[in-house]
């Protein structure tokens, strides 16, 4: 049995990286998954990646589900609107939606402040960051709640408790990843009246394609990046987050969970899912204890 058979999830920004895990570990799940970015087989962003949508949905449909790829760009409300009225129409319902959509790796200047920063480059990543998690539920969000234990996920880099006194390496990153956190708090408390949950997410140090592109590896032999960057032993796949999603997309009592700050590591702990090499990585954990310690890498004991 696939426990979300019949369920239909928006992945608001599924080309690659965590979006791409979820929509496939939700359609592992069985779920009807419309996978959203602006990279397809006819056209790239200006990211010029070769991943596309329609990747993304082939492998959530080879998992299980039903993979819909549709090209929006996030940040044009007649584009989303348009995209929320296609599903409604398609499906009649809208279970969960993941706001996952970033796209602003290749704006950030890591260790410049603000005053030399690139303010075109750093407002872009605030509208990229922010502005499209907030238009795609203005729209997305009265389809949701039309039925009770509709979920959200707001995707971000780090949780709550974590972000609160370390620096995310710019002024503009920073308010960008933690900015996300309370984003979700605040949709949990305008959902809770409908018996819907909103959080936010966070995964580890995770493998994304830009990820094991930078250390020069592929997923098959990622250890080896760990000669150059020993902490690196504690990444993860991008499915472990989509798992800790299919698993909250799955928990009859996942209002329990409702405004709060989570990561893939902490989940993993409660639903008991493990990653594609069968352990549990704990990075935000690992970060505090191990590495920010000055400790050497070693792994024994978090994943």
């Amino acid at each position: 049995m696939k426990p979300l058979n019949g369920k239909v999830a928006l992945v608001a920004g599924a080309t690659r990286g965590a979006g791409r895990g979820i929509a496939t570990e939700l359609g592992a799940a069985g779920a009807t998954v419309y996978v959203t970015g602006r990279t397809t087989r006819a056209s790239r962003s200006e990211y010029n990646r070769p991943e596309t949508i329609e990747e993304t949905a082939e492998l959530v449909t080879q998992a299980g589900g039903h993979g819909i790829a549709v090209q929006v760009d996030h940040l044009i409300p007649e584009q989303v609107q348009a995209l929320v009225q296609r599903i409604e129409q398609e499906q009649g319902r809208l279970d969960i939606l993941i706001n996952d959509i970033w796209g602003a790796e290749l704006l950030a200047e890591w260790h410049v402040p603000v005053w030399e920063h690139s303010l075109e480059g750093g407002l872009r990543m605030l509208r990229l960051a922010i502005d499209t998690h907030i238009i795609t539920s203005h729209f997305a969000l009265p389809l949701l709640i039309r039925n009770k234990h509709g979920l959200v996920v707001e995707m971000t880099d780090g949780t709550a408790a974590y972000n609160q006194d370390h620096y995310r390496i710019s002024l503009f990153y920073d308010q960008a990843k933690t900015s996300i956190n309370r984003m979700a708090w605040a949709l949990a408390q305008e959902l809770k009246p409908y018996s819907c949950t909103a959080v936010s997410l966070t995964p580890g140090w995770m493998r994304s394609e830009i990820m094991l592109e930078h250390f020069g590896v592929k997923e098959e032999n990622w250890r080896d990046a760990a000669e150059r960057e020993p902490h690196f032993i504690i990444s993860e796949t991008p499915r472990f987050v989509g798992r800790a999603v299919a698993a909250l997309a799955g928990d009859p009592d996942a209002g329990r969970w409702n405004g709060q700050s989570l990561s893939s590591g902490q989940l993993a702990g409660v639903y008991g899912f493990k990653d594609l090499d069968g352990s549990q990585p704990d990075c935000f954990r690992y970060l505090v204890e191990v590495q920010e310690a000055g400790k050497p890498a070693n792994a024994n004991g978090y994943r």
